[in-house]
């Protein structure tokens, strides 16, 4: 079938065009809001967005929860993790994670792109330092920016490296949750950890009767994050815990999980996230000198993102595929796998997120992190699509749809 002949400028924006009506369009639609909060931070209308956010609410249903941004940061975000322990879950069942070929390069890669730009930002900031606690900043990879600048290269990128990058930030995301719950909990209480507990039994008991229906999971798993917020976890791990009981029995075709994901997953991309990334992403940059941008926090979260994840995850496929323990993604020069492992290195939404926990009695120290993660992020976007904008050879290739934006 010949294709009907277009006009130069509807060629010209072609690609801007398909980015909106592509899996990239979440990504697109995060660095835009992105760029929207800085610009406002740093505009006329810095003294509102800081009192929208942090100025206390006349009233709140609960008074732990007093401004907006924790609203937006300890309930709204339940949403995006409870999508994310949704996609685990699928995945480690019935998808890319639930056999042992298929996940050892994406576990092994993870695991790395985790640990070095741990190992580079605890060397930059010093073990002994009192920065140390932000460890886990620069480890985590933002797959909805990544997937956004992969959309700027359309059909190019392999789609077997598409996947990979896919399965990477899920298991990646895997090691979030675990590190948020394990090293970002402060003051235990152990009556609302029991509650807790009790209540995510009651859930597990739920699916194993077969409950089938949405309402009875989404009251119990509301209460399970009122007690987790007060137990001292962070209340979004409630959201990972209550996915994690959603059934995945197939009843009329599709199970109750796959049902959730599907509805849940576009709120998530399209307004959760980016609500978040609004709220967080913009930093007031008058009176900030040179040394505030090159000061030990900023360049180690830079370090860490832009070094660690691509020395990391390159490093480790390059050892296990010479080292015969998986095998490298199908369809995919090395030059390519290295300019998705630079992609990598974009943190956003969770490098925020562990910010705010890291350095929760400091908004100095949070707006040095913001500065390193929107650098860091920046350089690591640019590069990456460089690299494979100048090696990609691919153009017959169609992207695989994704679940995750």
């Amino acid at each position: 079938m010949i294709e009907p002949t277009r006009s130069p400028i509807a060629r010209a924006f072609a690609p801007v065009r398909a980015l909106f009506v592509s899996d990239a369009s979440a990504g697109v639609l995060l660095i835009l809001v992105a760029a929207a909060a800085m610009l406002v931070a740093n505009s006329p209308l810095a003294g509102a967005y800081e009192e929208l956010f942090y100025g206390e609410l006349r009233w709140t249903p609960i008074p732990k929860l007093d401004d907006l941004h924790l609203w937006i940061n300890d309930g709204l975000m339940a949403i995006f993790f409870f999508v994310v322990g949704l996609e685990v879950k699928r995945e480690l069942i019935c998808g890319q994670l639930s056999s042992p070929e298929q996940r050892r390069l994406p576990v092994l890669a993870a695991i790395a792109g985790m640990a070095v730009p741990a190992l580079i930002y605890s060397f930059v900031v010093g073990f002994d330092s009192p920065l140390i606690r932000g460890w886990a900043i620069p480890a985590a990879t933002d797959i909805a920016f990544a997937m956004g600048v992969l959309g700027l290269l359309g059909s190019r990128v392999p789609a077997s490296l598409r996947l990979f990058l896919l399965t990477v930030a899920i298991v990646d995301d895997i090691g979030a949750v675990l590190v948020i719950a394990a090293f970002y909990t402060a003051n235990l209480k152990m009556m609302w950890l029991l509650i807790a507990i009790a209540i995510f039994g009651v859930m597990v008991a739920m699916n194993k009767f077969g409950v089938d229906r949405i309402w009875p999971y989404i009251l119990v798993a509301l209460a399970l994050w009122v007690a987790v917020l007060f137990s001292g976890v962070h209340a979004t791990i409630a959201g990972v815990l209550a996915a994690l009981t959603i059934p995945m029995h197939r009843t009329d075709g599709h199970s109750l999980l796959e049902k959730l994901e599907h509805s849940l997953a576009p709120w998530s991309a399209y307004l959760v996230v980016p609500v978040f990334g609004f709220a967080n992403a913009g930093v007031n940059l008058s009176g900030m000198g040179i040394d505030e941008v090159l000061a030990p926090l900023p360049l180690a979260i830079a370090a860490g993102l832009v070094v660690g994840k691509q020395v990391g995850i390159f490093g480790i496929i390059v050892a296990a595929v010479k080292l015969k323990i998986a095998k490298p993604p199908e369809n995919a020069n090395w030059m390519e796998i290295w300019g998705v492992s630079v992609l990598t290195g974009i943190g956003f939404t969770m490098s925020l997120f562990i910010s705010g926990l890291a350095f929760t009695e400091s908004r100095m120290l949070i707006d040095e992190a913001k500065i390193g993660i929107l650098g860091g992020s920046l350089i690591s976007a640019i590069l990456g699509y460089l690299v494979l904008r100048l090696t990609t050879t691919h153009p017959e290739e169609k992207p695989v749809e994704m679940v995750k934006p």
